[in-house]
């Protein structure tokens, strides 16, 4: 609502320093600074209220050492990541950019499907909380909404020919450079490749002429399953102090680095990647779910004041999968994202390798002491703020790799 404020200001009275409201660098900080501020001011309030309301979690016995202490620690602080989110991304952001839409509806859909999951299990005291086919059909919901406008808006396009206009170059004024093309395209990229689009519609040429205009049959459901992982994935990572908010704080970032780059036709014809057009506003939004991240922090961070719930984690997973999708880098999510995969992966081995020998030999055997594989750790005697550590440094790691993918191809 500010940016529009002083684009008027701007605009009509020509007022000195409104103008700066267009950069989106200076929107961000802005964003990433009062995002900060609210989780850690405001937050210590909605913490106080959820105790008031005696919204406490119900710790299961798993034997892990200092499990009990936590018993009755307020949980639906995801509830703080999004109000801290939220009312910097309505203050600085282009609220007509479909890409901000579609963030500002992920991050209240599934908020709301976490929220509803916190809530089965708090007060109507049922540990399953929702049941799993209606998260499903949420998620896969999301998941129709996104790929739909992604693929059906004429808004959504892409430019794949900025390495053929030197944008840097001085044009004389008789010289006319060719029209950039911009069009409706399903394509993403493949990191490390050299020549690294791919577009989802080629998986059906072999249909004959026309295939083009199928290619939602591929791309809906790509990003339906996306959505469901990435969010999944986000869910079993939220298991102990600290790991799931910094974790997706580094991941966050670092598609916000992406975001930047292929919505600037600058930095996109330097790279030679994809330019996306408004997608760079993004950034925005971004930089207001970092600074909320790391602001929820300061009471997740052990020993945590509050836990987030499914109404963070939910919110987190479904939010990095939308920004991966719409910025053409979902096939980077194993590799961004590598510790949700590990975390999945650690529970999908575990479940399955009990089953298959409780049927061969009689009895079920595990790989890990426990899964997800951060109870694997806690099983081995590592304390919970060495393992989260650790689990941020792999973190970094793997998004410098991520980012690196930019010119190592």
């Amino acid at each position: 609502m500010l940016y529009y404020l002083f684009e008027y200001l701007n605009k009509t009275m020509d007022i000195p320093g409104t103008g700066v409201f267009q950069y989106i660098s200076f929107r961000s900080a802005l964003a990433f600074m009062l995002s900060l501020l609210l989780s850690t001011i405001y937050g210590k309030r909605i913490i106080g209220f959820l105790r008031r309301q005696q919204v406490g979690e119900t710790v299961r016995e798993l034997g892990l050492a200092g499990q009990n202490e936590k018993a009755g620690t307020p949980t639906m602080g995801g509830l703080i990541i999004i109000f801290a989110t939220l009312v910097p991304v309505f203050l600085f952001a282009r609220l007509q950019n479909i890409y901000i839409v579609l963030l500002i509806v992920t991050t209240l859909w599934m908020g709301i499907i976490g929220f509803v999951d916190d809530y089965i299990k708090i007060f109507k005291k049922d540990k399953q909380g929702l049941k799993g086919i209606f998260k499903v059909f949420g998620q896969v919901g999301l998941g129709l909404i996104v790929g739909s406008v992604l693929y059906f808006s004429p808004v959504v396009t892409v430019r794949t020919d900025t390495g053929k206009v030197d944008v840097f170059k001085s044009v004389a004024q008789t010289e006319i450079l060719p029209a950039p093309i911009e069009e409706k395209s399903t394509a993403t990229t493949i990191p490390f490749f050299k020549n690294n689009e791919f577009d989802y519609a080629e998986l059906l040429a072999w249909t004959g002429e026309g295939y083009e205009k199928w290619a939602w049959l591929i791309f809906i459901p790509v990003v339906i399953f996306i959505i469901t992982a990435v969010s999944n994935g986000a869910n079993l990572t939220d298991g102990i102090d600290g790991l799931a908010a910094g974790t997706s704080a580094v991941s966050v970032f670092a598609l916000g680095i992406f975001t930047f780059v292929s919505g600037n036709i600058i930095f996109s014809n330097y790279l030679n990647i994809m330019y996306i057009p408004h997608s760079g506003e993004m950034t925005v939004f971004i930089f207001s779910f970092v600074g909320a991240l790391i602001g929820f922090l300061w009471y997740n961070s052990y020993p945590a004041s509050v836990f987030m719930g499914d109404t963070g984690s939910l919110t987190i997973g479904g939010i990095i999968a939308v920004l991966a999708i719409a910025v053409r880098k979902e096939m980077l999510i194993p590799l961004l994202c590598g510790i949700f995969l590990v975390e999945n992966f650690s529970v999908v081995l575990q479940v399955s390798y009990f089953k298959y020998t409780k049927k061969r030999f009689g009895e079920g055997r595990r790989i890990f002491l426990m899964s997800p594989l951060h109870h694997h750790y806690q099983k081995k005697g590592y304390h919970e703020s060495k393992i989260v550590t650790r689990f941020w440094i792999v973190a970094v790691m793997l998004a410098i790799l991520s980012i690196v993918t930019l010119k190592l191809r």
